[in-house]
């Protein structure tokens, strides 16, 4: 059984995400462009067809920018799901543009801001867009303090004028959460969080206290050998991959994390999907949260 509208063996299955209430089991686009997100897809058809065994499969929200390509995963998702179900929420990202050698560089002017929230709405299809996360590039490698009330000034302006529902923040640090909370109402941060990276623990758990969702990337980012046996044995163990054990941990963790696991393959897909079945006993838990002890 992977169809997530059946599974419910982790508790809460859906969280709060602005004005939509979604499962916590979705997906992202990133991974259908070319290698280094840059580029088409090497199979179209197949990309096409992950997409429609999402929705097919109950997801119903997808992460994606206008940037992933760029342009390439939104006119792919636009070509697969248009005219899109009521109920799917589609994430996007502004904040980043792309090099003519694949280099992902900032792209944080009001004129460049205010461009790429009109080329999602363009390549998706849309007249307006659910939620728009603004992707902090100070350091391409991880959050890195800064003020962006300039930045999230022009996404709260085209908020303002209709042009986008609710606003995220991506690659944040704690400290820009509160600045942006100030500025406007923010529904969702996404962050790097997985078992061997957790220096958000606090910050999940307040965030889950504010009913805002955390969406982490790179689930499987960061391990060693060391730490890549322990998560392969217990894999072993459940009959599971170790993505999908990095994925059930995740939703184990927090109520308000949502996952947004990216693939090219339906097989993958389906497989990601099914983590949401796993049992994790206590045993198994207290294992993988000493992954981050030894971190």
């Amino acid at each position: 059984m992977s169809n997530i509208q059946q599974a419910g063996t982790f508790t809460p299955a859906t969280f709060k995400l602005g004005s939509h209430t979604v499962k916590r089991l979705g997906y992202g686009a990133m991974q259908l462009a070319g290698p280094g997100v840059f580029g088409p897809p090497k199979d179209h058809d197949a990309a096409l067809a992950v997409l429609r065994e999402a929705v097919a499969q109950g997801i119903d929200h997808i992460d994606t920018s206008d940037f992933y390509g760029p342009h390439v995963t939104n006119r792919l998702i636009r070509e697969a799901l248009a005219p899109y179900k009521d109920d799917l929420v589609i994430v996007t990202k502004i904040g980043a543009q792309r090099g003519a050698d694949g280099s992902w560089l900032p792209a944080f002017s009001p004129e460049a801001l205010t461009q790429a929230v009109h080329d999602n709405l363009s390549n998706l299809g849309l007249e307006v867009l659910d939620v728009v996360n603004l992707r902090i590039m100070f350091d391409t490698h991880g959050p890195a303090e800064g003020s962006i009330e300039a930045p999230l000034t022009v996404l709260a302006e085209l908020q303002q004028k209709g042009l986008v529902r609710h606003i995220g923040l991506s690659n944040v640090t704690s400290a820009q959460i509160a600045q942006g909370r100030r500025i406007a109402e923010i529904v969702c941060v996404q962050n790097q969080y997985n078992l061997a990276h957790r220096g958000d623990d606090a910050l999940i758990d307040d965030l889950a206290r504010d009913g805002i969702a955390y969406v982490p990337f790179f689930p499987l980012g960061g391990f060693n050998p060391l730490q890549s046996s322990t998560l392969s044995d217990v894999a072993a163990r459940l009959g599971a991959t170790p993505m999908q054990v990095a994925l059930a941990w995740l939703l184990r963790r927090a109520p308000n994390i949502l996952l947004i696991p990216g693939t090219s393959s339906v097989g993958h897909l389906r497989e990601n999907l099914a983590a949401g079945e796993l049992q994790l006993s206590e045993g198994v838990l207290g294992e993988l949260d000493a992954m981050a002890m030894a971190a």
